[in-house]
């Protein structure tokens, strides 16, 4: 009987599309600013008129969130990125500074690695292999196992679409043999330039160890404070909004409520109007026994799943029309799920004496999981919103908006992208929403404007003065000989 070893199958085929990827590449690099456009644009279109079959396929794989939801992603991915980016120079020469004589030329880093998660799969690829190409790269994927099937033919549509416009075979690539050996290979083979990490955090922590430079994301736990100033109505809207778009899945999402005592009332009254239901003790303490894995992590059974799915899994009863979960709380810790990213329609609901007290406990969240990624705040006072704005560990605020559409870029003018940077504190490379000029390197070309005898008059060094070696003048060595000998004689 023949033994098949499916890792060493994994790592071959992760070579073999390497190889192609970097081939293709070396030809795509050298195309003209025109050229790639044409290649992104008919990707675009591909991604447009397959949005549909692809948002359904990834809806039946995983399980995750509202097919119809997952359309609207593919577009965004697609269309609403692409028009950000279509004018946007990427080769050759994208900057002359002519009074500076500075010019800075465009290149492309090769191949990149492109870690797709289960939460937002087709989306997700779209949107990578639009802004890898964009910026003259090529692409290869490793798909979450549980979403390989979407990704695998969201891949086939984008590569033959890059191909039908004139791109080489092979700039668009994706494991179909799934190993973690097989990625760990994508991640630190030595053609690969950049990782592009979208996922859990392990995942994300294995791609900055690999070696090789990554771009990688961590978890959400994004808080969303309701000031006194604020419009109570809307506020909870738009927290609604962004929990059932898509049954909450986007990173960025709303994942506890903190609210002054003053309004408190208020609040519950206005979530109670729009189907948040408050789980009472003995109901919290059963859903929260089924967020949480025995293991401390989350259980992947409430991803995306509706409030009347979850409920039904932790064996509660709630009013049919419920739209969002909520319970109060009063602790933030690793062993309090409600305190920690949930994404599905679950929120914490904490109650502060002020708005500083709020602004610690957002603060806490966010140190307990979600630092560096993203906070929202209604308010319509701009002072709280400025101290809020100096004090978060987060790379975005997002005002007076939902949370998901917000933070991606819909329903804000940040750059739109589905993979957010988390900055040095969230333990990422960047605090961007991560876009073509993220991967490509700036070379620059600098003519020269001064002469040695210019920055000598610069920096006060006359022509006149003594001068060691180093440039260190004799009277100043002097005066440190003699600072030293007397600190040696005392």
């Amino acid at each position: 009987m023949e033994i098949v070893d499916k890792d060493l199958q994994s790592i071959q085929e992760v070579r073999n599309l390497i190889a192609k990827a970097k081939k293709a590449q070396e030809e795509f690099r050298k195309f003209s600013q025109n050229d790639v456009n044409k290649v992104i644009e008919n990707m675009v279109k591909a991604s447009e008129a397959n949005a549909v079959k692809l948002a359904k396929m990834a809806h039946e794989e995983t399980g995750f969130g509202k097919w119809q939801d997952k359309v609207v992603k593919n577009k965004f991915a697609s269309r609403v990125i692409y028009n950000n980016i279509k004018d946007m120079k990427t080769t050759g020469i994208i900057k002359d500074d002519k009074e500076k004589k500075v010019m800075d030329i465009a290149v492309p880093v090769g191949v990149v690695a492109g870690l797709i998660p289960s939460t937002n799969p087709t989306s997700t690829v779209m949107y990578k292999s639009i802004i890898a190409l964009k910026a003259g790269n090529a692409i290869v994927f490793s798909p979450h196992p549980s979403a390989k099937n979407c990704i695998i033919e969201t891949v086939k549509v984008l590569s033959k679409a890059a191909v039908e416009a004139g791109a080489p075979e092979g700039i668009i690539g994706a494991m179909t043999i799934l190993s973690m050996a097989g990625t760990d290979e994508l991640m630190k083979n030595k053609d690969t330039a950049l990782i592009l990490a979208t996922g859990g955090e392990a995942m994300v922590k294995a791609a900055y160890s690999s070696g090789n430079p990554a771009i990688g994301v961590g978890p959400g736990n994004g808080p969303a404070f309701i000031d006194k100033s604020a419009d109570i109505h809307l506020a909870v809207k738009r927290i609604v909004d962004s929990q059932t778009f898509d049954n909450g899945v986007i990173c960025a999402s709303e994942q506890s409520i903190v609210v002054e005592k003053c309004i408190k009332d208020k609040v519950i009254e206005e979530l109670g109007k729009q189907k948040v239901y408050f789980l009472n003790k003995e109901q919290s303490e059963k859903l929260g026994k089924f967020i949480l894995r025995s293991n401390g992590t989350m259980n992947p059974q409430i991803v995306g799943k509706s409030a009347q799915v979850l409920a039904q899994l932790s064996g509660i009863t709630i009013p049919s029309d419920t739209k969002v979960l909520i319970s109060e709380q009063t602790t933030v810790g690793k062993k309090n799920p409600y305190s920690r990213e949930k994404l599905t329609p679950i929120l914490a609901f904490y109650c502060e004496e002020t708005w500083k007290d709020a602004c610690d406990r957002c603060i806490e969240l966010l140190m307990n999981e979600g630092k560096g990624h993203t906070l929202i705040i209604h308010s319509n006072n701009e002072d709280i919103i400025k101290k809020f704005a100096l004090t978060k560990p987060v790379s975005r605020i997002l005002v007076n908006t939902p949370g998901a559409l917000g933070g991606i870029g819909g329903a804000t003018n940040l750059v739109p992208a589905l993979t957010l940077g988390c900055g040095a504190v969230g333990g990422s490379a960047t605090s961007d929403n991560v876009g073509p000029m993220n991967l490509l390197n700036i070379r620059r070309v600098a003519y020269g404007v001064r002469e040695l005898e210019d920055i000598k008059a610069s920096v006060g060094a006359e022509s006149g003065s003594s001068c060691d070696s180093q440039g260190l003048s004799e009277d100043y060595i002097q005066s440190i000989v003699k600072s030293i000998m007397s600190k040696l004689n005392n």
